[in-house]
C-alpha cells in the first residue's frame, strides 16, 4: 500500500520528542509499505513556508517550514497549526496514496486528512494521541465560546470522516464511543516500550554521571519531557525541597523544555535547591534517552489534578518500563492501574511532604526498587512492545488493502 501519513509534529531519533510515528512507519516500509510522511519542520525563525524532501530509513518524508516552538502560547499556536493544515492537505493530494493515516495531536490534521480523503476517494484511518478539545477547554486554554464550539464540531467532523479510530488509552477509546463513533471501529494501540533500545545502551549512563559529578550511591530521580502548565513539574520541585532535609543523598534531574522552565527554575532558585540536589537540562534526542534513564533510579510521569488527563499515554511512562525502572506518578487513570496490578511502582499524593515522605521509605528499599525494575521490563515486553503493537496498526491499515 501507498500510505500518506500525516503528523504534523514527527521527530527522528536524533531528534528530541515522542518518535511513535518513526518507528511506526520504519515498521510499515519493513512490512513492504510506501510510506509518504507529510510533516513540519519547527524552524521558529523561516520566513517562507517552503517544503524540503528526504528518505529517512524508507520512510519519504516531507517537511515543511513553519514557525513553531513550545514556549509559544495558545493562539500562537493555533496559527501553526491552521498554516500546517492548509498545505499538508494540498501536499498530500499531490503525492497520491491509497490510504491517509493523520495522527493527531493537533486536532486540526483532520482538516487535510480529510480533504485528501475526499479528493482521491480513498479511505482514512484517523488516529486520537488526546482528548481534544477536551483538555485546552479543561486548562481554560480554549475560552471563547465561539472557539469551544468550533473545536467540538471540528472533533465531530473528523470522527465523522474516519473508517477507523486508533486511540493510545482505554480512557480515550471511551471518550470517542462517547461521541457516538461505533465502538467496534475504535482500536486501542498505547504507546510502545522500545525494549532493544534502552537495554542495549546502559553505559550511556557513565557521561551524565561524570557531568554532574554525582556519587556513586546517590539515587537519582528524573522527569524527562514537556514542562509545559499542564505537567505541573514545580511538584517536583517542591518535593525536592524536602528532601533537602530528609535524604541529601536523593538528586533530581529535570530533563526538557517549555512555557513552565523559568517558573521551575525560579522555584527552585528560592528554595535553594538548583544545582544542589535538583538540575535541569536542555531536552535530549531520543537516541540520548538510554543513557539517562539508565542513569536513574526512579522514572517519574507528572500532570496538574485534572481528571481529562488520567487517559494520557505518556511517552516517558512506556520509556521507563523499556529501561526495567520504576515509575513514578502523581495522577489517576490506566496507568494508575497498571502500576498497582503490576507493581512496578508507586502513586504520589499531591501534598509534596506527604509525597516525599512516601518516595523517600521506597528509595531506602533496594530490595523492592529491583522487583519493580523487573517487573516493569517484563510489563513492557509482554503488553507494550513496540514490534507488537506496530504490527496491529499495520492490520487496521492493511484491512483496506
Amino acid at each position: 500500500m501507498k500510505i500518506l501519513y500525516l503528523h504534523q509534529y514527527f521527530n527522528t531519533p536524533s531528534m528530541s520528542g515522542g518518535t511513535r510515528s518513526y518507528e511506526m512507519a520504519v515498521r510499515m516500509v519493513k512490512k513492504g509499505h510506501e510510506v509518504h510522511m507529510v510533516t513540519s519542520k519547527r524552524n521558529t525563525s523561516c520566513k517562507r513556508r517552503i517544503w524540503r524532501e528526504e528518505i529517512i530509513d524508507g520512510i519519504n518524508v516531507y517537511w515543511l517550514s513553519v514557525p513553531y516552538d513550545n514556549k509559544m502560547n495558545f493562539y500562537k499556536r493555533l496559527i501553526a497549526f491552521f498554516i500546517y493544515a492548509f498545505e499538508a492537505g494540498r501536499k498530500a493530494i499531490a503525492i497520491n496514496g491509497d490510504i491517509v493515516f493523520a495522527t493527531s495531536t493537533p486536532l486540526t490534521i483532520a482538516i487535510p486528512a480529510i480533504k485528501t480523503k475526499k479528493k482521491l476517494k480513498i479511505p482514512m484511518v484517523f488516529e486520537v494521541r488526546d482528548l481534544w478539545p477536551e483538555l485546552p477547554i479543561a486548562i481554560g486554554a480554549i475560552k471563547n465560546p465561539i472557539l469551544i464550539y468550533l473545536a467540538k464540531r471540528l472533533e465531530r467532523w473528523a470522527y465523522s470522516n474516519s473508517n477507523e479510530i486508533v486511540v493510545l488509552s482505554p480512557g480515550m477509546s471511551e471518550g470517542v464511543a462517547k461521541t457516538g463513533y461505533p465502538i467496534e471501529n475504535i482500536h486501542t494501540i498505547p504507546n510502545s516500550s522500545d525494549i532493544s533500545l534502552f537495554q542495549l545502551n546502559k553505559k550511556l549512563k557513565i557521561g551524565f554521571q561524570n557531568k554532574y559529578k554525582w556519587n556513586v550511591g546517590d539515587k537519582i530521580i528524573i522527569y524527562a519531557g514537556t514542562l509545559g502548565e499542564i505537567n505541573g513539574v514545580e511538584y517536583l520541585v517542591d518535593i525536592a525541597n524536602e528532601f533537602i532535609e530528609i535524604n541529601n543523598k536523593v538528586k533530581f534531574l529535570i530533563v526538557g523544555d517549555g512555557i513552565e522552565e523559568q517558573a521551575i527554575r525560579n522555584k527552585a532558585k528560592i528554595y535553594n535547591c538548583l544545582d544542589n540536589n535538583l538540575f535541569l537540562i536542555n531536552q535530549l534526542p531520543k537516541n540520548k534517552m538510554p543513557g539517562l534513564y539508565n542513569l536513574s533510579t526512579i522514572a517519574t510521569s507528572l500532570f496538574i489534578p485534572l481528571k481529562e488527563m488520567e487517559a494520557n499515554s505518556a511517552n516517558k511512562f512506556f520509556d521507563t518500563l523499556a529501561a526495567g525502572k520504576p515509575i513514578v506518578i502523581n495522577y489517576g487513570g490506566w496507568q494508575k492501574d497498571l502500576i498497582e496490578k503490576h507493581n512496578i511502582g508507586l502513586v504520589l499524593a499531591r501534598d509534596p511532604k506527604v509525597a516525599a515522605k512516601a518516595l523517600n521509605e521506597l528509595l531506602k528499599n533496594d530490595e523492592l526498587l529491583s522487583i519493580m525494575g523487573k517487573n516493569a521490563l517484563s510489563l513492557g515486553k509482554s503488553e507494550f512492545s513496540r514490534d507488537k503493537l506496530a504490527d496491529k496498526l499495520i492490520n487496521v491499515l492493511e484491512s483496506y488493502a
